[in-house]
């Protein structure tokens, strides 16, 4: 290779890289494997090396993506300066949704794939210090999102993202959500105290989180990783709080402010059992062992171990536990010498790809789709995989026909790795996104700044179904028993062509569709009839407005009180409502000016659908003032039943408990919540204790 010639794959990995780092950090989308990205970062550092094209902002030098990027707020930067590791308590404000730097750079770690490149680390290690004797903890990499904790007189002041590494975005209000964070920890003597950990959705939870979003018609997680660090950077913590992210602490940073700490606190071993002492959550699957044999012995077990735990992980991270000889080794630019993650290889299949196909969205947005020859990958039958755009097509060359090897992102949503024999002749033609929607033939755009193609006719039918869908989903006008089934029935019939048509139904409409029977549609127009009494907020969400969630959509009816209002109010005003961004502003504004869209809306308004705000607190409320977290089940109430009767009366409910909680409702299966109630010296009621107090 000339120089010329690698100067400009330096130039190509380096923005291939960076991409890859903010779609991971930033967007929470990874547009390739780490496998993938690890092989790329070594070609550009390999490249660097050998004809002395070292940059202070390649990918090789550092860390992760950017900070900032919380939509809608103005970043700044506020907290520690980069060059002092000292912080007087109570001297720094923290807000929300500025910057902070970081004391000690949140370091990403150097990748081992085999146990040769584990024994190579272990070899190095010996030879930089010159003895052996050292002994390693082994704990598991979570598949998560990595945060920073700041505990100054025993209070959390500061919760922050990785960012770039020496800075990131600030989440304290979103962070104390988290039932797992405390808000206070114990047994501290008052030092000043710095935590790293792993915020994180167990398996579980996270495909029941999930399927909630596609029954509401919402846009689904590829990953818990996704939804975690999707939802921790979201602006409103109350809607966080919904959210089921828990939290393990994996590090205690000792700084200049520690020393009577430092002097006692000396291995990993140690601090791990000191930040159990304090009251944070410590994974207790986790091992300190002599010798790299043993830690290969530990890492052989989990190879199939690993699926049995309720949480994902991509690896172990393997470090020295005495501090002593880890400020010997010291850091290279963007990783410690001391420390190294080793990941467990994804599985993978290979089959071919017989068609690419394009789904469109609810919102237009045209996602490439490879119809694959089925094949069996980590115990299910995988017969499509996102293509995610046609930058991602593009630049792993897929065409029709290829061999290719497929694997699963975070072991859930299929995706295509690779292709194999990419330089076999007679290949077919490169792809070539279409001009026009396939649903309904209209000009497709492309956003600037945005990888997606979007089809903006509203009557594509697709986007009709989906909507639709939305329009009837719990959270929206709730329509019970029109499920996608009778929702696709309905638009191929031609009987429906928007959410408004719902309300045009007859029995005779409903009778001739399959498996809809007499009771089922009388059933049906009972309900479609009883959504007209669904309060304004529900009404504003279900028209399925960009960017508009549950939150968004009561903030906005409380601002603006009416859709007369609302639909009147210029971008600006929009902008003013309290954690509104301008993206948010401009989507409601761009939606009520689409004389289409307007027609919707006056059609429904005749219809007889609510469109003024309308206080649900009663009379004389009894709970003004109060604020509630539920836990558990309880014998006859849902959980939005009971939060529908606390608002009522004026209280207001929480999805963490503090010591601002004013009491907590349990039901069977109380959890954590609960120990954290009785642990504050909070008043727990049950069901009937609750009804008697609000009646």
């Amino acid at each position: 290779m000339t120089h010329t010639e690698a100067v400009k794959r330096v130039n190509e990995l380096r923005v291939l890289l960076q991409r890859a780092n903010q779609s991971y950090y930033d967007k929470a989308e990874p547009i390739m494997s780490d496998r993938e990205f690890d092989r790329l970062l070594e070609e550009l550092a390999s490249l660097e090396d050998e004809f002395n094209l070292h940059d202070a902002n390649s990918p090789t030098q550092i860390v992760g993506g950017s900070a900032g990027v919380i939509e809608g707020v103005d970043v700044k930067v506020s907290g520690e300066n980069s060059s002092s590791q000292k912080q007087e308590s109570g001297a720094v404000d923290y807000i929300d949704g500025s910057q902070t730097m970081h004391p000690t750079p949140m370091l990403s770690l150097a990748n081992t794939y085999n146990a040769d490149e584990l024994r190579d680390f272990d070899r190095r290690c010996k030879d930089i210090l010159g003895h052996s004797n050292y002994t390693w903890f082994v704990e598991l990499k979570f598949d998560g999102m990595a945060l920073r904790l700041r505990y100054e007189s025993d209070k959390l002041v500061l919760a922050a993202t990785r960012g770039d590494g020496r800075k990131g975005d600030i989440i304290t209000k979103n962070a104390l959500t988290v039932n797992d964070i405390p808000a206070e920890i114990k047994n501290n003597a008052g030092n000043l105290v710095e935590i790293r950990g792993e915020a994180y959705m167990e398996t579980d939870v996270f495909a029941a989180y999930n399927q909630s979003r596609i029954d509401q018609g919402l846009q689904p997680f590829a990953n818990p990783r996704n939804a975690t660090a999707g939802s921790l950077k979201m602006l409103d913590a109350n809607e966080v709080a919904k959210r089921p992210i828990r939290f393990f602490a994996y590090d205690l940073i000792l700084n200049e402010a520690d020393q009577s700490l430092a002097s006692n606190v000396v291995t990993h071993d140690a601090k791990m059992h000191y930040l159990e002492s304090i009251g944070q959550r410590v994974c207790k699957t986790r091992w300190h062992v002599k010798s790299i044999d043993e830690v290969l012995a530990i890492i052989s077990d989990l190879e199939t171990s690993r699926k049995t735990l309720p949480f994902e992980t991509d690896g172990v991270v393997v470090k020295i536990n005495e501090d002593v000889y880890r400020t010997e080794l010291g850091f290279t630019a963007k990783a410690p010498r001391w420390a190294i993650a080793y990941k467990f290889e994804a599985e993978q299949a290979e089959t071919i790809i017989n068609d690419i196909s394009l789904q469109v969205g609810r919102l237009g947005t045209i996602t490439p789709v490879a119809e694959l020859e089925p094949v069996l990958l980590a115990g299910t039958t995988v017969k499509r995989a996102s293509l995610h755009n046609e930058d991602e097509i593009l630049r792993k060359d897929i065409r029709v026909g290829d061999r290719v090897i497929i694997e699963k992102a975070g072991e859930i949503i299929p995706q295509v790795v690779r292709v194999l024999d990419i330089n076999t002749p007679n290949r077919s033609e490169p792809f070539n996104m279409p001009e026009e929607c396939p649903a309904c033939g209209s000009k497709l755009v492309r956003v600037e700044d945005e990888a997606a193609w979007r089809c903006n006719n509203v009557t594509c039918p697709p986007q009709v179904r989906i909507r639709i869908e939305h329009f009837a989903s719990r959270d929206a006008l709730d329509i019970d028993g029109l499920g996608s089934s009778i929702v696709d029935q309905l638009v191929t019939a031609g009987l429906i062509h928007s959410y408004a048509d719902l309300y045009k139904l007859t029995m005779e409409d409903l009778l001739p569709l399959e498996r809809m029977a007499e009771k089922s549609a009388k059933n049906l127009i009972q309900s479609i009839n009883a959504s007209k009494e669904q309060p304004f907020e529900r009404f504003l969400y279900g028209l399925g407005i960009r960017h508009v969630g549950v939150t968004v959509a009561k903030d906005i009816v409380a601002a603006f009180g009416s859709l007369q209002r609302l639909r009147e109010a210029t971008t600006e005003e929009i902008e003013s409502v309290h954690g509104i961004g301008i993206k948010i502003a401009e989507s409601i504004r761009h939606f009520f000016t689409n004389p289409e869209m307007n027609q919707l809306v006056d059609r429904l308004v005749d219809y007889g659908l609510k469109c003024e705000y309308e206080s649900n607190i009663v009379e004389n409320a009894k709970l003004n003032g109060l604020t509630f977290v539920l836990t558990g089940t309880l014998p006859t109430l849902s959980r939005s039943e009971a939060a529908a009767l606390i608002e009522n009366q004026g209280g207001k409910t929480s999805g963490s408990v503090s010591k601002n909680t004013s009491y907590v409702l349990a039901g069977d299966a109380a959890g954590s919540k609960l120990d954290k109630a009785n642990k504050l010296g909070i008043p727990v009621l049950n069901e009937q204790e609750f009804l008697k107090m609000i009646h």
